[in-house]
């Protein structure tokens, strides 16, 4: 088990320098996890935000990881050992580099919203520019959040298929209601 956790922390270190954007955002802002955000984003207020995310597949993306097909495309794409281990993998299923964000938890909020230890304060979260000014990651438009969907979901990914943003959007869409 020893041997194992720490396989993982390596190779989520290496996933994670990997991603440069990532570890340039981690280096400035530390991450709480799925649910340091659900705490507050599980109501009715809130859009059933946390809700949304529990029944999606995103939430169980890592999870995935560890079944036989993904075994098996892990076999055909070269890659030696478990899926669950792979940094290819890795990247897009789960957040790494934090023992907070824990990998179990899959495709997390702070995957697209950035590490949110700095902005998750109510005072700050009430004020969009301030949470974006402390490291929360806002989308200008619907183009800018496919652009991040896409960092994932593209030909890259061994089980890509055609990917349309607003059929998939509509799944995972949780916004906050107008007060």
């Amino acid at each position: 088990m020893r041997r194992t956790l720490s396989l993982l922390a390596v190779v989520a270190g290496a996933v994670f320098a990997a991603n440069a954007a990532g570890a340039q955002q981690a280096a400035s802002h530390a991450y709480v996890g799925a649910k340091g955000c659900a705490m507050c984003h599980k109501t009715e207020k809130q859009g059933l935000q946390a809700p949304i995310w529990e029944k999606s597949k995103h939430a169980q993306a890592f999870t995935t990881l560890t079944t036989p097909e993904a075994a098996a495309i892990a076999k055909t794409k070269g890659i030696d050992g478990s899926a669950a281990a792979a940094p290819a993998c890795l990247k897009c299923h789960t957040i790494v580099g934090d023992a907070k964000a824990e990998m179990k938890d899959g495709v997390q909020c702070e995957s697209c919203h950035g590490p949110g230890a700095d902005y998750k304060g109510m005072a700050v979260m009430k004020v969009k520019a301030d949470a974006v000014a402390k490291g929360m990651m806002a989308f200008a438009d619907k183009a800018a959040i496919e652009a991040m969907c896409k960092t994932c979901h593209n030909a890259q990914s061994p089980t890509f298929k055609d990917f349309n943003f607003d059929e998939r959007w509509a799944k995972i869409v949780h916004k906050k209601p107008a007060a």
